[in-house]
Order: structure tokens, then sequence, then C-alpha cells
């Protein structure tokens, strides 16, 4: 008989592998970066949106002429989406899409508001013309044409805003990444000009059924006959923001412009919307997606829901800036630094000397900022999310100063960073969803796996005795690799556990059952050709060894293609199962053939009572039978 191995004379090895393998894994759950709370919260895995509840937004794409998105536009648009989405703080959100025009997000758990989230993005920086009063609060008087006066009367015109917002250029080695600081409360003795993020009336609001791609957009002369012929005269014949409160009859005839729906207000000349102090800026950020996205025209938009605001023209576009990030500026103050591409740095620099000296007079007193300098806005699709003033002429990288926060430069920094959507998406549908069902599958998942269990350890000590033993034990550490592993990918790739993965990792258990039955009747096979118990344990095992690999590989190739031809639940199902039957493998090299080796050197392994061997000991010692060549050949 040829000696053993030396793998199997030392099984301590491979176990003393296993040991220290349990022990890294479980350090990196209870100790490694994102671990929190007690140790009980540290044992908790990532939970996917059918255990947890969450929400589920989603948004359907609309184009001119009701024709669909292509292919391509639509998966452009959903990793644009993601990116959105990730920027947010979301953990494993699923955005997918489903059909040819619908994109799909689901959160699981608690999620800040991502109704905005399918906003178009286009950037735009817009010099501002002027500025009044858009809350519809009080009437706004004209305001003064002496460029030497005061920009309105107080308390009746628009607020004029503070030069703390402002755009200067980025000193060089000042400014520390974002990641690198606690966050700040920001603004510290800054003015009150806080950049806005977009405004949440644009996206909150709930879209009606008819307000999607089938519901044509209404025109001007639509408009016009609903506000009335004397209305229409009023509102065209205004040079300037109409001061109501002087002229009673003008407030009388203006206020059909008030009862304008978002998309009726959209389809309203610039001027007219800027002008007429009914149209306020609740109307104005309801505008259908994409209202003021043309670059070659003047446009109205408002600031913090209450500021309206005559643009000019868009002379940098978004798709000019190449980046953008949050910083802490040597103030420890937060700032938006901004990074312009080869092409796009000329426009930014001819534009910042065209604000910075107000040439032509073009900025009106009422749109310069406290240093007399005009003001750029930065525009993402209807509204205004940041107009500072301009402190200087910028011909390299720049940032943008405020009262931010560390949320609210982030912020804008995701807006400016991440690219428009190529396609205006509507949410359509956004549902709040509870566990409750998920937890009853859960529940009856977990019951039915452990019944199974049992039936399968009872079973297994009936017919294998001592052996049963190795099968017991071998669940249980794959089980305990597999929790820490979800611990472990949870926290480091975001890893989230469904119902669908919970399947997968039951479905390995079966696979594993199944490689014990390959290995322990082929121990019995051997000894029925007549080698002792302790002789066939490892020409058993290596034996078994081929077709057990055999067997997992063919597990493993199916996992990994199903992985990636695959989407959503499905795909979380195939990573549990491919994880799952990886892990299996490794209980099986390190601790189920190093156990056998050990139990064949007892006592009790040679027992036919208590080995499980029973009938084949029996027969081996009782009724010798010569060995059949075919037998051992196979």
């Amino acid at each position: 008989m040829a000696p053993p191995r030396q793998g199997q004379m030392r099984p301590g090895r491979q176990l003393a592998v296993l040991g220290l393998l349990f022990v890294v894994l479980y350090l990196l759950v209870f100790f490694a970066y994102g671990a929190k709370g007690d140790f009980r919260d540290r044992l908790h895995p990532k939970l996917g949106l059918d255990l947890v509840g969450g929400t589920r937004v989603t948004l359907e794409a609309t184009q001119a002429g009701g024709r669909p998105p292509t292919a391509q536009q639509m998966e452009q648009a959903r990793q644009i989406i993601e990116q959105r989405v990730n920027a947010k703080g979301v953990a494993e959100a699923e955005v997918v899409t489903e059909g040819n025009r619908n994109i799909v997000i689901s959160l699981p758990g608690s999620n800040p508001n991502l109704n905005d989230i399918g906003n178009a993005a286009e950037l735009r920086f817009r010099k501002v013309l002027k500025a009044a009063d858009g809350s519809g609060a009080a009437p706004a008087p004209a305001p003064s044409a002496n460029p030497s006066g005061s920009a309105a009367p107080s308390g009746s015109a628009a607020p004029k805003p503070s030069s703390s917002a402002a755009v200067k250029p980025a000193p060089s080695g000042s400014a520390k990444p974002a990641a690198a600081a606690s966050p700040s409360s920001g603004g510290q003795g800054g003015g009150a000009l806080a950049p806005t993020p977009t405004p949440s009336a644009s996206a909150s609001a709930s879209p009606s059924p008819s307000g999607s791609a089938a519901a044509p957009a209404p025109n001007t002369a639509a408009v016009q006959a609903k506000v009335g012929a004397a209305a229409w005269q009023a509102a065209s014949a205004l040079q300037a923001p109409a001061n109501v409160s002087q002229d009673p009859t003008l407030a009388a005839k203006l206020k059909p412009f008030g009862t304008l729906t978002g998309a009726e207000v959209a389809a309203l000349p610039p001027a007219m919307q800027f002008n007429v102090p009914t149209i306020t800026c609740d109307q104005l950020d309801h505008r259908p997606p994409a209202s003021i996205s043309g670059p070659d025209q003047q446009v109205v938009a408002c600031e913090g829901g209450t500021q309206k605001e005559l643009l000019d023209k868009a002379k940098v576009l978004g798709t000019d800036v190449s980046g953008a990030s949050p910083q802490l500026d040597q103030q420890s103050r937060w700032v938006v630094s901004l990074k312009f591409k080869s092409d796009g740095q000329p426009k930014w620099t001819n534009l910042t000397r065209e604000a910075f000296n107000n040439e032509g007079q073009g900025c009106d007193a009422s749109a310069l900022g406290q240093d007399q300098h005009c003001r750029v806005a930065v525009v993402l699709d209807n509204v205004v999310i940041s107009s500072p003033e301009i402190q200087g002429v910028l011909s390299g990288d720049s940032q943008i100063s405020g009262s931010f926060t560390s949320a609210s430069a982030t912020e804008l920094a995701n807006q400016l960073k991440f690219g428009a959507l190529p396609v205006t998406f509507t949410p359509q549908e956004a549902q709040s969803i509870t566990a409750t069902l998920g937890a009853a599958y859960l529940r009856a998942g977990l019951l039915a796996a452990g019944i199974g269990m049992l039936l399968v350890a009872i079973y297994a000590f009936f017919y294998y005795r001592l052996l049963g033993t190795v099968i017991f034990l071998s669940l249980i550490l794959s089980g305990l690799l597999v929790f820490g592993a979800l611990v472990v990918l949870g926290r480091s790739i975001g890893f989230t556990l469904t119902l669908a993965g919970i399947a997968g990792f039951i479905v390995s258990l079966g696979v594993a059952a199944d490689s014990f039955v390959i290995y322990f009747e082929r121990l019995k096979d051997e000894i029925r050709e007549g080698r002792s118990p302790r002789s066939a344990v490892p020409r058993a095992w290596a034996r078994a060894r081929r077709t057990i690999i055999s067997a997992n590989a063919i597990t493993l190739m199916a996992a990994v293609v199903l992985y990636l031809v695959s989407v959503g639940t499905v795909k979380g199902f195939a990573f549990a199962l491919g994880l799952a039957t990886l892990l299996d493998l490794v209980v099986v090299f390190l601790f189920r053939h190093p156990i056998m080796t050990m139990f064949a050197r007892t006592r009790a392994f040679l027992s036919p009572r208590v080995s499980g061997l029973g009938r084949v000991l029996h027969q081996d010692e009782s009724e010798p039978t010569p060995r059949n060549p075919r037998v051992k050949e196979a």
C-alpha cells in the first residue's frame, strides 16, 4: 500500500488554516471600516427592498413627437441616474430599465428625497440681467432706471443678493479635499445668500397622469385665449416689472396670469414671464423639464423659490465643465471647485470678464452684487441653484464660495459634475414599500430551510451516524462563512441580501449535501473492494475529489453566466449561489477531508455501529468476497 500523502498525515494544518480564515473574517465583521453600533448591530447584513421595505420610483422618458428614446439613450440615462442616486449616499440602489421608456429606481430602507433624480440636469451658466420679486406675496414696483440709484424702494423690491456667494480663482494647494475634513456648518460670517439646491417645487410636485408625453404642450395662442385679450395686451405693453400697487386696474387685468399652469407659463415669451408680477416662482418652477434649455435665448428662472431673474444667453454650458468637487478653503469654509475643459476655459474666461466689468451695462442695478459686479447664475434645468458674484477675470480653475455646508457643497458639486440626461423624464409613480410581505416570505423561507436542515441532519445521523457529525459540522461552518462574507461584502461592495439571494444560499446547501453523499458512498465502495477503513479514506477522497470539484465548477460557471446576463433580483440569486458554492469548496478541502483523516485514526471509526459503515464493515469481516475488477476500475 502506498504511504499516505503529507497533507493527509497532518490534517491539523488544514484545520489551522480554516481557523485562521474564520478569525480574519470575523475581525473584519466586528472591527473593519463601516462597523458601527454594538456587537449585535455589527452582525447585521444589508437587507434588500423586499426584506426591509423602501421606495420605488418609476420615471418615464418623454421626447418631442412622442417618439421612444433609443436603447443607447436609455442606457446612458440609466448610468447617469445611478450616479446621482449613489452620490446622495443611498446604499444599494437598484436602477434598471423597464421596456423602452421607463427607468425604475428601487431603494431599500429610509432614503432622501429622490423626486428630482430624473431631472434633465441641463447645466447652463448665464449672466443675471435683472431681478424681481417672484413670491407673489406683495406687488413689485418697477426698478429705478437711474444707474446710480438704488435697486428699488425698500420693502417692495426684489431682495438684493449678498456678495457672500462669489466665484473667484482657485488658489493652488489651498483647498483640502472634502473627504479629508469634517463637515462644516459653513457660512461663518457670510451673507444671507446660500447656494440653493434645486427647489423641491419643481420636482416634488406630483405629476398628473395627463402630464406625460401623451399630453401636447400648450402653445402661445392657447394661453392667449385662456387669459383673454385685455390681459394679454396689458402684459405685452410692459417694459419692466409692473407696479400694480399704483394701478389697481392693471392688477385686475394681469390677474388671469396667476391661474396658468407651469406648462402654460413656459409658452409665454421670457419678457412677459419676468414683467408680469402675477406669474410667480411657484409657476416658473413647475414648468416642464428642459423648458429653458435653449442656450441662444434669454430666459427667466427663479432662485430660492422667491426671486425671479432675467438671465442672458448661456455662454458656458455644462459640457464645458470637466469636474467639480466640494472642498475646504484656507478659512475652513466650504467651497465648490470647478475645472473646465480645454475648449471650455476660454468661454468661462470671457464670461467672467464680461460680468466683472459689466460690459455694456447689461446688468441692471437689481442684479448687481454687493461689490457692484454682475452675478453669473448656475442654472440646472429650470431653476437657479446658485448666482455668485464674479470677483475677477478667471483664466483657470475657479471656486464658488458662499454660505455652503458640507451637504449643500456636495450637492452642488454633484449637480455640476454629472452630465445632462439625453432624454427628459417625467415621474410616473413613487410608492413606499413596506417589508411586511417580504418579512412573511422570509419567515416562511427560513422555517422551510430549518425544517429541511433538521430532516437532513436526522437522516444523516440515522444513516451515517459518526459520518453524520461531519455533515452537520460542515454545514454549520459553511453557514458561518457565508454569513460573515455577507456582512463584509455588504459594507465593502454594498451587496444587499434579498429573498432571491436567500434562495440561492438554500440551493447551495443542497449542492453541499450532494458532495457528502459522493464522498461517503465512494468510501463504502473502497471498503467493499477489500480495503481497510483507514486506507479507504485517502483513496476515496482522491477519487471523490474530482467529482466534487467538477460538480461545483459547473455550478460556479452557471452562477457566473447568470450573473453576467441577468439584472435585478436574478443577479442577486446568482451572486449568492456562486458565493456559497465557492465557500463550500473551502470547507470541503479545509475541514471535511482533514476531519475524516482524523476520524479514520480512531477506534470509533472502526466500529460498525458508530461509524455508519456498519453493513459494509460486517460484510468485509464476515463475508469476504473477491474484488470485482470492473467495480474497482469504475
